[in-house]
């Protein structure tokens, strides 16, 4: 007979939440090129009489392996070359002060400091400033063969390598990952159709999400580095303009949804069809057999389906007529100032980087005061778990320490049972295949498939066998130890402080949506009416929308009083991103047919809106506010208001 746990003994749900592995697709082709990448510089190292050599070409590639995961071939060059660039530079700086002390402790927390800031930038720019940490660290931390030059051209070569592999199908598949991107976004909306209707709305939330991240994935991949390439590319150009004509059928479900009356099965079907034919590059004629509409929703859907197959069937697309959605960027030369002034001003950028260098500094101090044997580990223990761009410190932390435990059990084995030489070949084609597997389960997974590898390798470096266990699980828990206290505990930046003030931004940005939905006078707003505008400024709310919940996710798998916050706010995110909904579903009812709000109404609605958004910025818990909300009964904004009201409701307390 089964048994329940005792109360006692129940884990905690944020701990739960930790453990969770989290469901992703095997990416295949990844796998294989991890596996060829690691083991081939090792297999040609032993061959030719240099196994170190081979061993740090093949530490080169395991940050490449880490990085290799965009899906479309240009972000494959800035996700993997541009770190290796970084990296080269921190392994031999790193050497460079190897065994010399005080000056190692200056240097490391100065490229600390340097590596926490740049990471601020972006998401190329942040796996850079690991790499440029991590390296140093171990050019600090490790005795590397050869001239000073030696080491980070290996490890560059072997990150170089899995670029190479990468790039391999190029000619063959070039577009091919943009092209299904947007084919996918199709299919979403047709789920996200499917739905419409539907009570409760549960499916509905769920499959607006799906929408807005695969609109999100489509447009970072099309628009990568745009500023070069928009409008001279042909095929970026049509699949832009292909994700320009779904947004219409996009802005039409949330009108659906509000009427409570599902869509007739074909126009899902026919939305599918586009689909397949966005992904097969088809432009011949699609028959739409499309149910003739009865109301102003299916006019909206109707319309928008018929611009969409147009689109995407047209052979030829003028690029002077398609606007990104997101504006147009400024030149590479202007991005780079602005986001150099951004680090050096940004009081984020500057306390990220000071933590930072408050943690390896010390560690440094501590490995230099107390005789701690190949005492690297600590702070390549502090690099991975302090990025909160990656994830909660904490939790990063939890989740290091049970799989450093959980990899050191496989370490042992193969360490013990495996004699040097080219069995270590064949042990690192079974291992490295593990983490492009494992590394989007989690990062407590991640690390479980990583420490068996980077012992193997330091094995192969220094010859310590499995006296190198024991030490690397202290070197962990200390480091962890040391990104909780110093680079977590001691900061008092709340989660309300992260967090709260996007959000009151994103609710101040729907009251301005608003009146620019309704066409309230730039005059009176300063809010700019011009439709494709319009449809920018809905676009930036979903994705800062997007990003804002993704955090909230984050905070949840924080113990209290952090996850409690959370999940008190949490509501409050879906509440604005039905606000957003209830907007664009009127401004829809209106374009097709409905009468227009009037501007004391619209006035009225964007004022609540920014009281809002000053009550979420002025709080660290949920505080009682005011609804006064009225207006004519059968007006297309009374949902809008309902979900004002509901918003405010949620942010007052129980």
């Amino acid at each position: 007979m089964s048994r329940e746990f005792p109360i006692g003994l129940t884990p905690p749900d944020w701990l739960v939440r930790n453990l969770q592995p989290q469901q992703a697709p095997l990416n295949r082709p990844a796998i294989a090129r991890a596996a060829v990448a690691m083991s081939l510089p090792l297999a040609l190292g032993l061959a030719t009489g240099h196994t170190a050599y081979g061993a740090l070409a093949s530490m080169g590639a395991l940050s490449g392996v880490i990085g290799d995961t965009a899906d479309a071939y240009r972000m494959r060059i800035l996700n993997i070359a541009i770190p290796q660039l970084f990296g080269a530079i921190g392994v031999t700086l790193g050497a460079a002060v190897y065994g010399h002390g005080w000056y190692a402790v200056t240097a490391l927390t100065l490229i600390a400091l340097a590596s926490g800031m740049i990471s601020t930038i972006g998401a190329v720019a942040s796996v850079s400033g690991l790499l440029l940490l991590l390296n140093s660290v171990i050019g600090a931390g490790l005795p590397l063969p050869g001239a000073w030059w030696l080491a980070p051209v290996l490890m560059s070569g072997g990150g170089l390598l899995v670029l190479l592999l990468a790039l391999l199908a190029w000619p063959l598949r070039s577009g091919v990952p943009e092209r299904t991107a947007v084919a996918n976004t199709y299919r979403t909306v047709a789920d996200l159709l499917t739905t419409c209707g539907d009570d409760p709305a549960a499916g509905y939330d769920a499959a607006r999400q799906a929408v807005t991240q695969s609109l999100n994935q489509s447009y970072d991949l099309v628009l990568a580095r745009r500023a070069r390439h928009h409008g001279r590319n042909p095929e970026l150009t049509r699949l832009l303009a292909q994700l320009n004509a779904i947004t219409p059928v996009v802005e039409a479900a949330p009108a659906v949804h509000q009427s409570g009356r599902s869509l007739p099965p074909g126009i899902r079907d026919a939305v599918r069809n586009l689909a397949h034919a966005v992904e097969t590059g088809y432009t011949g004629p699609i028959g739409l057999d499309l149910p003739a509409p009865t109301s102003e929703t299916t006019r909206a859907v109707d319309h928008a389906l018929r611009h969409a197959a147009e689109v995407v069937t047209a052979p030829d697309v003028d690029p002077r007529g398609i606007d990104d959605r997101l504006g147009r960027p400024a030149a590479l030369r202007i991005r780079a100032a602005r986001a150099a002034r951004n680090v050096l001003l940004s009081s984020g950028s500057w306390r990220y980087g000071l933590r930072l260098a408050l943690c390896i500094g010390l560690a440094q101090i501590l490995v230099s005061t107390v005789p701690v044997p190949r005492s690297y580990w600590i702070a390549l223990t502090i690099t991975f778990v302090l990025k909160p761009d990656f994830g909660s410190v904490f939790s990063r932390a939890l989740l290091r320490a049970l799989g450093t435990v959980a990899g050191l059990v496989i370490a042992a084995a193969v360490l013990s049972v495996v004699p040097r030489g080219w069995w270590d070949v064949l042990v690192l084609l079974a291992l490295a295949p593990l983490i492009p597997a494992l590394t989007p389960r989690g990062y407590g997974y991640q690390t479980m498939a990583i420490t068996p590898v980077i012992l193997l390798l330091s094995d192969i470096l220094n010859h310590q066998g499995t006296a190198l266990l024991l030490p690397r699980l202290v070197d962990s828990l200390i480091g962890c130890g040391i990104a909780l206290i110093a680079g977590y505990l001691l900061w008092p930046e709340s989660w309300h402080t992260r967090v709260g003030d996007r959000l009151a931004e994103a609710v101040a940005d729907t009251a301005g949506y608003v009146e620019s939905a309704f066409g309230t006078p730039a005059g009176t707003s300063g809010v700019e009416t011009d439709p494709a505008a319009r449809a920018r400024m809905r676009r930036r709310l979903y994705r800062d929308l997007s990003v804002i919940r993704t955090e909230f996710q984050r905070a949840l798998t924080e113990p209290p009083p952090t996850g409690r916050l959370a999940a008190g706010w949490l509501p409050l995110v879906v509440a604005v991103e039905r606000i957003v909904d209830a907007t664009t579903a009127a401004r829809v009812r209106v374009k097709h047919g409905a009468p227009p709000p009037s501007a004391a109404e619209v006035t009225q609605v964007a004022l609540q809106l920014r009281e809002l958004a000053e009550g979420v910025r002025e709080s660290e818990v949920l505080v009682e506010v005011r609804t006064d909300l009225t207006g004519p009964a059968g007006s297309v904004l009374e949902p809008l208001r309902q979900e004002v009201a509901a918003a405010r409701a949620i942010a007052s307390p129980h």
